[in-house]
């Protein structure tokens, strides 16, 4: 038998306030000087200041670093290394989406190594190239359910000369911890609620359609789906409901974890996508995902009637899930095609000979040749479904 390894999650804090935990946190890992990096548009807000003056000794003029954009590229990376460096710190607290989160671990993985960042792309054994006894730890607090950065081991950084998307690899990337504290969710704006939601939904969808097995990764996956079909549409109407926004942080959390299984053509053109036009990767997922299960529908009929039946969807199979997509994507007004996001067709052929080359493409059920891509591609462009 081929022998399978299978990783799981880190030490996770789940609780109303449980970013108060933060010091208590950095002086069990061994923490003096972290680095805060944290996303540029909740610096000022109430719930982070309140975050830095609990950690001893930061006071209002904690170290913060948050010159980074929702796609963070390989530049900001750099930027982000010399602020640690200067500082003298010692470890990454990161606060945010997946921009955040992301980025902080880059920054800790390869700010005392000798090799730059793309040489830790995740390609064959490069990871091994890294010195673990330089790795800084990470603590991670998710202020989005939708990425599950918080408990990967990758990071997703974008190439701004090849104009594509790279994802940086390291075991030891990992947060040491991870606090998901409601409270934190709740300022988010109903619609990138229903972005990150549904982020939080393809990764659970092609983990769990990913022919790869791992039976563990499967049933976290379909459960994470049962979670968000009860728990997204009550978060996205009530902001405050702080069961709602517990039980998203979790179930976002599930699909980074079952996503070790494999993603797929969703991701793949999703990455693409997102290094080209600069946009959000939730809402990219959210409006592919029915496009990607259309082109995915002959190999999925098994697994599309126990998905139905464990979500007790109205309608069984994949009609039912497919109809409960759609009905989920329309409830929380995401946009039906690529061209309501901007997208256009001048660069289709390019698109998808990059999404093809992509690495979650191989998670795919099925291999998608170029041409492949480009019809789906233009499907989704065009808001028309394959059926």
């Amino acid at each position: 038998m081929t022998l399978l390894h299978w990783h799981y999650p880190t030490e996770i804090l789940v609780g109303e306030h449980a970013s108060s935990q933060l010091p208590a946190t950095c002086q069990h890992l061994s923490v003096q000087q972290p680095l805060f990096v944290i996303d540029p548009s909740l610096t000022n807000t109430n719930a982070i200041k309140y975050i830095l003056s609990q950690y001893q000794g930061a006071g209002p003029t904690a170290p913060v670093f948050d010159s980074f954009t929702g796609n963070p590229t390989g530049e900001q990376v750099e930027s982000g290394i010399a602020t640690f460096l200067d500082g003298g710190h010692d470890g990454i607290v990161a606060i945010g989406g997946g921009s955040s989160l992301d980025i902080g671990k880059a920054i800790a993985l390869v700010a005392r190594q000798q090799q730059s960042l793309w040489q830790f792309e995740d390609i064959g054994d490069n990871w091994t190239k890294a010195d673990t006894s330089l790795i800084a730890p990470i603590i991670a607090l998710p202020t989005t359910a939708g990425t599950g950065s918080e408990v990967g081991r990758a990071s997703v950084i974008t190439d701004t000369q090849h104009q594509c998307k790279r994802i940086i690899f390291h075991p030891k990337m990992l947060p040491a911890q991870v606090i998901l504290d409601p409270t934190l969710t709740v300022d988010l704006p109903a619609h990138l609620t229903a972005a990150t939601g549904l982020d939080a939904l393809s990764h659970n969808l092609e983990a769990y359609c990913s022919p790869s097995y791992h039976p563990m990764a499967e049933a976290i996956a379909i459960e994470g789906m049962r979670l968000i079909k009860l728990y997204l549409p009550i978060a996205y109407t009530d902001g405050t409901n702080l069961q709602a926004r517990t039980q998203m942080l979790i179930a976002s959390t599930m699909g980074a974890t079952a996503f070790q299984k494999g993603l797929g053509a969703m991701h793949a053109l999703a990455h693409t996508l997102g290094a080209r036009y600069n946009l959000h990767h939730g809402l990219l997922n959210a409006v592919l995902m029915p496009y990607v299960l259309c082109a995915n529908r002959h190999y999925l009929h098994e697994k599309m009637l126990r998905l139905s039946h464990y979500l007790e969807l109205e309608k069984e199979g994949f009609d039912g899930v497919l109809d409960w997509v759609l009905e989920l994507r329309k409830q929380l007004h995401i946009p039906h095609s690529l061209s309501e996001l901007g997208v256009d067709n001048q660069e289709q052929e390019a698109i998808a000979a990059q999404s093809m080359q992509d690495a979650a493409a191989s998670g795919n059920p099925i291999h998608l040749s170029q041409e492949q891509y480009q019809a789906l591609f233009n499907f989704a462009l065009d808001g028309k479904l394959d059926l």
